[in-house]
């Protein structure tokens, strides 16, 4: 939201959750984007999301620490149009369950010596969309799991809006 704020052909038209106490509605609502919370049933079970993404002529879905699969109707809806982001070099320490601390905990318990980001399209299964773009940082000796969070967070924070309005460029 901070990288398109003031861009003028890229613009952050919504915000899309299925947690109400997710941090993301509060920066939203700073940046004056639109929000709305959906449950495990509308996600999967109507078209409710779909008719929303619609109405407001929305061209590429960006995920963010979206943790459910993209139901079929969606993908079948926006192919090609739906991106994530993963906490590491997919397609290792990738898949159900693997988000998060979970994912720099198993990368520094099995002594990695570099890890990174990737940037993929969404699809029926977790993390095994078509890679659009890795990014790499070096895992130093004495590095801790807050090193490595942050080595990578700093990687998602240039590359992720880059990619974003690349991908928009092309629609």
């Amino acid at each position: 939201m901070e990288y398109f704020k003031y861009h003028d052909e890229v613009e952050v038209a919504l915000i899309l959750s299925n947690n109400p106490d997710a941090y993301v509605l509060q920066r939203a609502d700073n940046f004056e984007v639109p929000t709305h919370v959906f449950d495990r049933y509308a996600f999967y079970e109507t078209d409710e999301i779909i008719q929303l993404l619609d109405k407001l002529q929305i061209d590429l879905i960006v995920l963010a620490g979206f943790l459910w699969l993209v139901p079929t109707n969606l993908l079948q809806k926006f192919p090609n149009k739906i991106i994530n982001i993963h906490p590491a070099l997919l397609p290792a320490y990738g898949g159900k369950g693997m988000y998060g601390d979970r994912v720099h905990q198993a990368i520094l318990d099995a002594g990695e010596e570099e890890s990174g980001i990737t940037i993929h399209f969404a699809n029926a299964q977790f993390d095994e969309g078509e890679i659009i773009h890795q990014a790499r940082f070096r895992i130093e000796p004495g590095d801790t799991l807050e090193v490595i969070k942050f080595k990578g967070q700093q990687l998602e924070h240039v590359h992720y809006p880059k990619i974003i309005e690349s991908l928009l460029k092309k629609m």
